[in-house]
């Protein structure tokens, strides 16, 4: 019979440790903190190591999306237990929370985009920012966004579709900005 922590070690390997960057930019984005976004990959990892021998094997990343959805829920209810009462108000409360210094993801953002973008799309309201930087920036799948954020996939496509539009009325509404 086959060692199951072995077993287990192949398993994480497999299906775990080649979302770790996706993951990662997952939890910047959903808690706006290097070091909060490296504690939530972290619980993550943890939780589905110890799950790994129940997990099926299909569809990894929205697996686990769906452990790092959960585990950032209990970690915000257990700081703010009435924060849970509305998730978008939740996510809306912790980027306020989160601090203003310059981080790495601010980094790359300055060397990718133009400042009106960045401008463009700081001023989104957060619910429709987290998506577009899940879906555009992160390249997640439709469906991996929705469960990242815990929403539907039809509130994704319309929250993207509506934060793409804010955008270009942003842009149109100071040309002069665009480079």
């Amino acid at each position: 019979m086959p060692d199951t922590t072995s077993l287990n070690d192949e398993r994480f390997a497999e299906y775990v440790v080649p979302e770790l960057d996706v993951m990662y930019r997952v939890a910047q984005s959903i808690t706006r903190n290097p070091t909060d976004a490296e504690d939530l990959v972290q619980d993550t990892l943890i939780r589905a190591y110890r799950a790994v021998d129940r997990f099926d094997g299909r569809y990894p990343r929205a697996w686990l999306l769906t452990i790092m959805r959960n585990a950032q829920i209990n970690r915000v209810r257990r700081k703010r237990p009435e924060l849970m009462h509305d998730p978008d108000e939740q996510m809306a409360r912790m980027a306020d929370d989160s601090p203003d210094a310059a981080d790495a993801e601010t980094l790359v953002l300055d060397q990718e985009f133009s400042a009106p973008i960045e401008n463009a799309l700081a001023a989104l309201p957060e619910k429709f920012r987290l998506v577009v930087e899940l879906v555009d920036l992160n390249q997640l799948s439709y469906q991996e966004a929705a469960d990242a954020l815990g929403i539907p996939v039809g509130t994704v496509m319309s929250r993207l579709h509506r934060a793409r539009r804010n955008i270009r009325q942003h842009l149109e509404a100071s040309p002069e900005e665009v480079i």
